[in-house]
């Protein structure tokens, strides 16, 4: 790795003006591009003391051995020139939401004589109307279907109109009523677009004026006693209704807007779109990326929205864009986006009503959509031997881990520590291998109760004898794994190491995995296994410490209801088990109860009234509790 002394560029040859930079390791290739309004106030900070730095920051700086910049006029030309960067150059510490063009959009090229109706994908052209996108092209094909009976327009590719065209003779939409066949001259250019700019028309969302019209048709075929045609216009409205049916109408005020929402975690971000137009969802999108920078939620968005209305048509930007932040630099993309849409374009994050509602729903799209993408990860069994491999190598094993035992300490104020130990083989959770430990000598520290679980997991584990402290004395520990997984950083790690080294244990591997910043830590060494960004193996150690910390804390807080209500309830006179049972029955927890008054406690079968007023009393001089997770500084619940 290279020193960042060794390029740094002296403050005054770095410009005042906005710009953007371009990072470069040794081999010339580009590993960073971004942005600012101030090269010299934003490159100087990379330069700092490495310590202050985040860590995905400080891997960058000392990873590149060189820095150039670029200077523009407007912090729009930097936003742009950014993005265009980040396109050419695919740098591994950007943030990249990979749009894969796959799509599938409605599209009228009304840039030809004889426009034509059809699906595609792919980038957007000029001289073409799009509208979605869809989820799938059957859905496409299903509309345009429907659509062709009351907009019989040109669907047909190229060879068929050229084949028409010579032999005079149209295809079988022509004949059965979906086209109205400018192939073989049944109508003029001129004619076939107005039929064409219906069309747009509907799906623009100009439903009213058209449905409008058909029962004004259908009335006065009807008036004319020309009954046929009035039920060909009624099939028409029929054909109509059924397309409006599926476009569910989720805003009433008929806002045109994009809808735009994150979920993210330590190593991946989710992104979900709902397109809507006069009020009804036209088309939904969404994208994976992984996260190889630091940066901030509004960064995302921003690069979201860049990723978004890249080389689309004006109509495709609205005026409105919701979303849950405001971007990082909003007057220069605003400005960016008026530029491509010929108009005003404005961000707004909805606080209440339909919108916030409506938000509500795309973020949780947004989560399931990332949950799936993890859930699929995990099950591939291909990904899951990579993900081992990758361990094996970075971590100098001598065979992959196949058995992954991960601890978690969990405590209320240094009462109730509690332990969870998870076991992962192949990659997979093998939950009934799973163990949960009450920790013995309350009041010491998370470190010192994870010197005393690993003791009491590896003490017997040869001669497969049970721990008497381990719930369920019954079960046993199954054979030693390959890798021991800590949550924490060194305090940890050097705890569960000197429980080894007292242990004699010295055929298991040991690393800790601090949350914050996912960096992997082996004994005695002074820096962390920095694992890629997008490393399997990484993936693999998120999900076994997330699993151990959920185990951790759901034992948690079953036992500390238990103590909770026992220590607040045990002096109040005439409370003995059964009614005290049946208080918790009623109420759920102790925080209702506490929250109830001396007549609804009175309500509880078995419990009179001055019984009630002493439970008031007691509950009412009680001291409130917090359950923390001490490891993380993790909130878990009030009591």
């Amino acid at each position: 790795m290279a020193d960042p002394a060794t390029y740094r560029p002296a403050t005054g040859e770095i410009p005042t003006e906005p710009g953007v930079y371009k990072f470069r390791d040794a081999e010339g290739r580009v590993i960073y591009v971004g942005k600012a309004k101030s090269l010299r106030q934003r490159l100087t900070s990379y330069f700092a003391d490495p310590t202050g730095l985040h860590e995905r920051t400080r891997r960058m700086v000392f990873t590149a051995a060189s820095v150039e910049w670029t200077v523009v006029a407007t912090e729009v030309e930097a936003l742009q020139l950014e993005y265009t960067w980040i396109k050419e150059f695919d740098p591994r510490f950007n943030v990249k939401y990979r749009d894969d063009k796959s799509y599938p959009w409605l599209a009228i090229t009304v840039g030809e004589e004889f426009p034509r109706v059809q699906v595609m994908r792919g980038a957007q052209r000029k001289g073409v109307r799009y509208f979605g996108p869809y989820s799938h092209a059957w859905a496409i094909r299903d509309t345009v279907d429907t659509l062709l009976r009351v907009f019989p327009m040109r669907s047909c590719s190229k060879g068929v109109f050229r084949s028409a065209r010579v032999s005079g003779r149209p295809c079988l939409l022509g004949d059965i009523g979906k086209c109205v066949a400018p192939c073989v001259n049944r109508v003029t250019p001129e004619e076939h677009r107005e039929v064409v700019q219906d069309f747009i028309g509907f799906m623009a969302g100009d439903t009213a004026a058209i449905t409008r019209e058909l029962r004004a048709k259908m009335r006065a075929a009807s008036d004319d006693l020309e009954f046929e045609l009035a039920a060909t216009y009624r099939d028409d409205l029929g054909a109509l209704d059924k397309v409006l049916e599926k476009q569910t109408v989720v805003l009433t005020d008929g806002t045109d807007a994009d809808v735009l929402a994150l979920a993210e975690d330590e190593l991946e971000v989710a992104v979900q779109i709902f397109s809507i137009r006069q009020g009804r969802i036209k088309g939904q999108r969404g994208w994976i990326a992984d996260r190889a920078d630091d940066v901030t939620t509004e960064d995302l968005l921003q690069r979201a929205v860049m990723t978004l209305y890249e080389d689309v048509a004006a109509s495709a930007v609205p005026r409105e864009i919701l979303v849950p932040v405001i971007p990082a630099d909003q007057e220069a993309v605003e400005e960016l986006l008026a530029e491509v849409r010929g108009g005003p374009a404005r961000f707004r994050v909805p606080q209440r009503g339909d919108k916030r509602q409506l938000m509500e729903t795309v973020r949780q799209n947004a989560q399931q959509a990332l949950a799936r993408h993890k859930l699929k990860r995990a099950g591939d069994l291909t990904t899951r031997s990579r993900a081992l491999e990758e361990l094996q190598e970075a971590l100098d094993l001598p065979s992959a881990p196949l058995r992954i035992e991960c601890f978690d300490i969990s405590n209320l104020q240094g009462t109730e520590i509690v332990a969870s130990m998870v076991v992962f083989e192949d990659g997979l959770a093998r939950k009934s291998e799973y163990r949960r430990f009450v920790v013995r000598h309350e009041g010491q520290s998370d470190v010192a109760a994870m010197h005393e679980v690993i003791t009491r997991r590896f003490k017997r584990h040869t001669a497969q004898e049970p721990d008497p402290g381990e719930e369920g004395e019954k079960k046993r520990f199954a054979y030693a794994p390959s890798l021991v997984v800590v949550d924490g950083g060194p305090p940890q790690v050097a705890a569960a190491r000197q429980a080894f080294d007292e242990l004699g244990v010295t055929d298991v591997a040991l690393i800790g995995l601090a949350k914050r910043l996912e960096e992997v830590w082996l004994p005695d060494d002074e820096y962390p296994v920095i694992l890629p960004r997008t490393s399997e193996g990484l993936y693999l150690l998120q999900r076994v410490r997330d699993e151990a910390h959920r185990f951790a804390i759901s034992h948690h807080r079953s036992r500390r209801d238990r103590s909770m209500t026992r220590s607040a309830l045990d002096d109040v006179t005439g409370l003995g088990p059964a009614r005290r049972a049946a208080l918790m029955e009623r109420f759920g927890s102790l925080k209702k109860l506490r929250a109830a008054t001396a007549e609804q406690i009175a309500e509880t079968p078995g419990v009179g009234p001055a019984t009630a007023e002493a439970v008031v009393a007691a509950l009412a001089g009680a001291p409130a509790t917090v359950a923390v997770n001490t490891a993380t500084g993790e909130v878990i619940e009030e009591g």
